[in-house]
């Protein structure tokens, strides 16, 4: 983070400067994280009040704090209304000031991957920041640009949300000049009502566009109408999996036997055959996202080609881990939606051999959840996976669709798992898969953790 005065930082966000007007260079929302020259921002939840951690804070030695009142204990402080709307206020501010380049991506399932995918072509050209983790909603996105340093070339940032209004908030604190929507699904329901409301909530990203700023748009996966006023003054460019309409678009797609795609990408620019270093014929759209991302701050199609077949695994997404040489894990465990369940179920078929689908619970699907689970279950049935494992209840009619194996606890399904591979590998060598996959609520890396500790 560069560096900013107390002073500024109450010029910037409103507030009042009480005691020393000190110099800061990081921010911390954690108490138990904080830097002599950082400053403590004390956010108010609905749960969880940190003003009560400020003297954890202050033992750490923190330099400053941002409150929302002021507070007895003699450090430098800025007061303010409203904690979490100052730290994105000043987060914003940092992030201007160091003027990087700058792309947002949003979707219902994809985003992380996308993100990962641009900052490996990016990589090749400049200084890259980008949003760790799943540091994506309306306090993670201050935290990241806060990383910001003039040294960064390029920024790409990951909104994701759960509700109607925060990709609005977040893309007016990032202000990119290029943005994405990469496609849109039944995912977090709960919080956006219907598809429509997805819809709605995802194209907020485009609203973060000033006028001729670039809108990049998914052909198979849109907002239709919805976005129609919002994008009328941006310069709208369009990739497809399949449809040669599209400005980015693929053909001669293949899949070699381990399921890692190729490509022929086709663009504005030209065309260029492409391998990814991520199984799943799925991600060849999240590739060509990546590419009409990344076209727009001028990297070739070579360096394109070259970050995407050089992309490191994400722990979770789709890792492909051989836990021996009969075993394959494909660790798919960190999150889960709709279309990801069904794309993993496709590119679980791809495979011979054995085939395990181990599915968790997805979340935030209001009342429509058992019906999409059950949707789910229709999907995978015709493709006669020797192993059907489920857990969480809604799960449950995943294993019925399908005469699978319903569990209430991750180490019996653990055990089950690591007793039958044991009893088959026994009678036979032949080469065994086991795809793991579900919401992070249903905590499903428990499972692929414990394998990859031990598989037998």
């Amino acid at each position: 983070m560069i560096e900013v005065t107390l002073e500024q930082i109450a010029q910037i966000t409103g507030g009042e400067l009480h005691g020393n007007n000190t110099t800061v260079n990081s921010v911390s929302t954690d108490s138990r994280h904080v830097e002599s020259q950082g400053l403590f921002i004390a956010l108010v939840g609905e749960r969880f009040d940190a003003h009560e951690f400020i003297d954890e804070a202050l033992a750490k030695k923190t330099g400053a704090v941002l409150v929302a009142h002021p507070i007895e204990q003699q450090v430098a402080q800025v007061v303010v209304k409203d904690t979490k709307l100052a730290m994105g206020q000043l987060a914003a501010w940092v992030h201007q000031q160091c003027d990087t380049k700058t792309l947002a991506i949003t979707g219902s399932c994809g985003k992380t991957t996308v993100k990962e995918m641009c900052a490996a072509i990016l990589e090749q050209k400049g200084s890259v920041l980008f949003t760790a983790g799943n540091f994506n909603n309306d306090i993670g996105v201050p935290l990241t640009l806060f990383r910001t340093t003039p040294e960064h070339d390029y920024s790409v940032i990951e909104l994701g949300a759960n509700h109607v209004g925060e990709i609005a908030y977040t893309t007016q604190l990032v202000k990119p000049s290029v943005a994405i929507v990469n496609n849109v699904a039944a995912a977090h329901l709960e919080g956006f009502g219907s598809i429509d409301g997805v819809k709605r909530a995802k194209g907020e990203i485009y609203q973060g566009l000033t006028a001729d700023k670039v809108a990049i748009v998914n052909l198979d996966s849109q907002g239709e109408a919805l976005w129609g006023d919002v994008l009328s003054d941006k310069h709208v460019l369009t990739f497809s999996a399949n449809n040669e309409q599209a400005d980015y678009y693929a053909s001669n797609v293949t899949v070699n036997e381990d399921g890692y795609p190729s490509f022929l990408l086709h663009s504005p620019a030209g065309e260029q055959r492409v391998t990814l270093n991520l199984i799943g014929q799925h991600n060849v759209a999240n590739a060509l996202a990546a590419a009409a991302l990344t076209a727009q701050f001028g990297a070739t199609l070579k360096e394109i080609a070259h970050g995407l077949s050089h992309l490191a695994p994400v722990k979770g997404r789709v890792e492909t881990v051989e836990l021996n040489a009969n075993v394959r894990l494909i660790d798919d465990s960190y999150n889960a939606s709709v279309p990801a369940v069904k794309a993993a179920i496709e590119l679980l078929g791809q495979f011979t051999g054995k085939r395990w689908l181990i599915l968790g619970n997805m979340a935030e699907l209001g009342q429509q959840s058992l019906e999409l689970h059950r949707q789910l279950g229709e999907h995978a049935a015709p493709f006669n996976f020797d192993y059907i494992l489920t857990y969480g209840e809604d799960a449950r009619v995943i294993s019925e669709e399908c005469q699978g194996i319903h569990f209430d606890d991750h180490d019996t399904m653990i055990e089950y798992i690591r007793t039958e591979l044991a009893n088959s590998l026994t009678a036979s060598q032949q080469k065994h898969t086991l795809l793991v996959k579900g919401a992070n609520s249903a905590g499903m890396f428990k499972v692929a953790k414990a394998l990859k500790e031990r598989v037998l």
